[in-house]
């Protein structure tokens, strides 16, 4: 019985005390600690023990302690005489055996019979444990006076460092604190501290562990005076680290000098914008090939008043336009269009939704590729409804944007301008795996990855795993992703140019910006071949604020991380999945046979089965070109034909405000018969709106402005409201009313007969 007493004596788990979580760098650096839950700072047992510690603690402690069985004779017939012979504890005899079953048996009081116990178990212990870990569980759980338990905790608490890197005086300084921690502790009984130090290294250097020179020069070496705080470089993930890991050490993915490089970065920053009470930013930069997290800024470094503690990370917030690229991808990929196929960029009304670019000017028709670059929003609420709003948000469910909740319906056509949420995590996961299909589909000879959309991670020792490889692509194919890159690559200037001479850079980078309604978000987000850089900036409490776009305060933390990271190579060119074809160089589309402007290009492959140019026509003119002609006014041998580029009336209008050498269909000779389809357009009031005319100071109401635009600028247009005629207009297309509130009918005609209407309603 009382050998299996003695067996099962001993705890399985020596110390069940809460520690404090640690976060380490990839290269073991310490990043950030976390006191543990009982208010102590007790880092984890860690394996190895620093070999000057493990001199110094057995020269001061237990000089037999490798000899000895857990309990040392000699030393306890010496303790129990001078003891005796003074009626008072003046000497003690435990092992530093006893003392880790003293510490593991806290609260026990000090008693001979308790001694007795300390013994039986302190033998037990060594039948159970080497002697390296018996030290190991003194050197974690040892008192270095106040709150610090354990050696590593008490290296960062009094010397600023780890205990590997301590010097002979400071080991000798932590290894005679535990002896006495409540009386002698750094800033505190410093003659008794320096006196008992230096006996150590006396003892030292008589042992021959430490030579002469070495102990004089210990000898001279200063005390610590108060406690180092502990670093806190990555406190957000140290925050995320506990939630998951609580009282580990965690070996993180985060490069220590990457990090340290975006705070300065991030603080900088953040001095200037809180100038205009801007007061977060987030930075998360991804390493694409291995999924795992380099930098990790969760905020500013603000106040408690702005939320400093807040990780905005993995929070959701309005996306503005930075989903647009996966629009573009989704279309390429769809064969809906080619990278530089015209999109209207007009005045919009789609049911009561009215989209506005930032600028509030429209080019007419843009190239697709121009639109994303310049973030256009016109032509990507047309682009998305031309597409299929479902069509789209299935896309997004399968880019797992976890914050995306809702049926497409609930989200609208302002889905693709920020009417959704989604969090930096997500997004740069996102954007790092379209980068990683095009390394991947070049790398591996046009083969794809089925798990290639993949979470990424924090932790050092993460693989990836990225599935089977098949042919079949994944999401979106490398061909549509690498155009869409290309893109985004070429942006050549935000919205706003003031600010872009900042962005001019040697590295090829492909970024997109964004900015939420009310002026509450402004995103960028970067990826190269190797590395994603996404940044976030704002109000943790949704406080909008002028000048908080994503061109103006994220984009230049964006491109000053980029410039701390390594240069990278371009992508390759998934050539498996890409088509040289004939491009009209005017529409962007595949070149029908009387396109007069052509030019090869590659474009991915789903792109072969999209339209030809629907925008050039044979047109029919007189022998000078100055009129068209049909055969009700001229022979057919004496037209000239002619191939022209012609853009439908309200696209053309704008169109050519910004494209000068733009040239407008000549109108038909007064002797023909005309034969244009659609010659003009309402510009404005939009279909189907409601427009509110404000008051003067007189308090009279203001007047309408009614706009058209046609093709044959000298036509006669009639103006009626409400079948009643209003006034005629030549050249400039304009009319100014002044009508009741209510719905009113407008109608405008044409000298040669056509007819267009538009209902609208007058409101105060």
């Amino acid at each position: 019985m009382l050998l299996i007493w003695y067996y099962f004596s001993l705890p399985k788990e020596l110390f069940s005390t809460p520690t404090s979580t640690v976060l380490e760098s990839v290269e073991g650096d310490l990043l950030g600690a976390k006191i543990a839950s009982d208010g102590q700072w007790r880092f984890p047992k860690r394996d190895s023990i620093p070999d000057k510690f493990k001199q110094c603690i057995i020269q001061f402690e237990d000089a037999y302690f490798y000899k000895h069985p857990g309990f040392n004779p000699v030393s306890i017939a010496k303790a129990l005489k001078e003891n005796i012979n003074s009626r008072e504890v003046k000497r003690g005899g435990s092992t530093l055996t006893q003392q880790v079953i003293r510490l593991s048996r806290k609260g026990q009081k000090r008693t001979y019979f308790e001694k007795l116990i300390e013994l039986i178990l302190a033998t037990r212990l060594e039948l159970r444990s080497s002697k390296n870990e018996i030290l190991g569980y003194y050197a974690s759980n040892a008192p270095f006076g106040g709150n610090v338990v354990g050696i590593e905790a008490a290296s960062w608490r009094y010397f600023g460092r780890t205990s590997h890197e301590l010097s002979w005086a400071e080991t000798a300084t932590l290894a005679v604190l535990p002896n006495a921690p409540s009386l002698i502790y750094p800033g505190k009984n410093q003659q008794r501290l320096l006196e008992k130090r230096n006996r150590l290294l006396k003892k030292l250097n008589n042992e021959g562990i430490i030579d002469e020179l070495t102990y004089k020069l210990s000898i001279t070496e200063t005390l610590p005076q108060k406690p180092y705080r502990l670093p806190q470089i990555a406190p957000h993930l140290l925050e995320k680290s506990t939630r998951k890991y609580k009282g580990k050490y965690v070996k993180s993915s985060v490069k220590k000098h990457l990090q340290e490089q975006t705070n300065t970065i991030v603080k900088n920053h953040y001095n200037e914008l809180k100038q205009n009470q801007i007061h977060n930013i987030s930075v998360l930069i991804l390493d694409v090939k291995t999924r795992k997290v380099l930098s990790y800024v969760g905020n500013s470094p603000t106040d408690l008043e702005h939320q400093k503690d807040v990780d905005i990370i993995d929070k959701p917030r309005s996306t503005g336009s930075i989903l647009k690229p996966f629009l573009y991808s989704a279309m390429l990929d769809a064969g809906e269009i080619l990278p530089n196929t015209l999109v209207a960029d007009v005045p919009t009304q789609i049911a009561s939704y009215n989209p506005q670019n930032f600028n509030q000017e429209y080019d007419g028709a843009v190239f697709a590729s121009n639109a994303l670059s310049r973030s256009l929003n016109v032509p990507a609420v047309r682009m998305l409804q031309d597409f299929g709003l479902d069509r789209f948000h299935h896309y997004l469910k399968e880019l797992n944007l976890k914050d995306i909740k809702y049926n497409a319906n609930h989200y609208g056509l302002s889905l693709i301008l920020g009417g959704a949420e989604s969090n930096l995590w997500d997004l740069c996961k996102s954007y790092a795996s379209m980068s990683s299909t095009v390394n991947h589909y070049d790398k591996f000879y046009g083969k794809y990855y089925e798990n290639e959309f993949l979470e990424p991670s924090f932790l050092a020792d993460f693989e990836p795993d990225f599935g089977k490889s098949s042919t079949e692509k994944t999401i979106f194919d490398a061909g549509s992703i690498y155009m869409t890159l290309e893109a985004m690559k070429n942006v050549n200037r935000p919205e706003s140019e003031e600010n872009w001479e900042f962005f001019d850079s040697s590295k090829q980078i492909a970024w997109k910006t964004g900015t939420s309604f009310g002026f509450r978000d402004a995103w960028a987000i970067g990826t190269t071949k190797d590395y994603v850089v996404g940044v976030w900036v704002g109000n943790a409490d949704g406080e909008g604020r002028p000048g908080l776009v994503g061109v103006a305060t994220a984009a230049p933390i964006l491109f000053e991380v980029f410039d701390v990271l390594p240069q990278s190579d371009w992508f390759d060119k998934p050539f498996d999945e890409l088509a040289e074809v004939e491009i009209c160089t005017k529409s962007g589309y595949r070149a029908s046979e009387i396109c007069e402007e052509k030019e090869k290009q590659l474009v991915q492959v789903s792109g072969l089965k999209t339209k030809p140019c629907p925008y050039h026509f044979w047109v029919h003119l007189d022998r000078n070109e100055q009129n068209q002609v049909n055969s009700s006014c001229v022979p057919l041998n004496e037209m000239t034909h002619k191939s022209w580029f012609v853009l439908p009336p309200l696209q053309e209008y704008y169109y050519q405000q910004k494209n000068p050498v733009y040239k407008v269909l000549p109108s038909f000779r007064n002797d023909c018969i005309g034969e244009n389809s659609q010659p003009m357009d309402f510009i404005y009031p939009k279909e189907s709106s409601t427009v509110f005319l404000p008051k003067d100071f007189d308090g009279e109401k203001s007047e309408l402005v009614l706009k058209i635009t046609h093709s044959t600028s000298e036509v006669k247009v009639f103006w009626y409201i409400d079948e009643k005629f209003i006034g005629t207009s030549q050249t400039i297309h304009e009319m100014l009313v002044n009508p009741t509130l209510g719905k009113h009918k407008i109608t405008v005609v044409d000298e040669l007969g056509l007819e267009m209407s538009r209902v609208v309603e007058i409101k105060e």
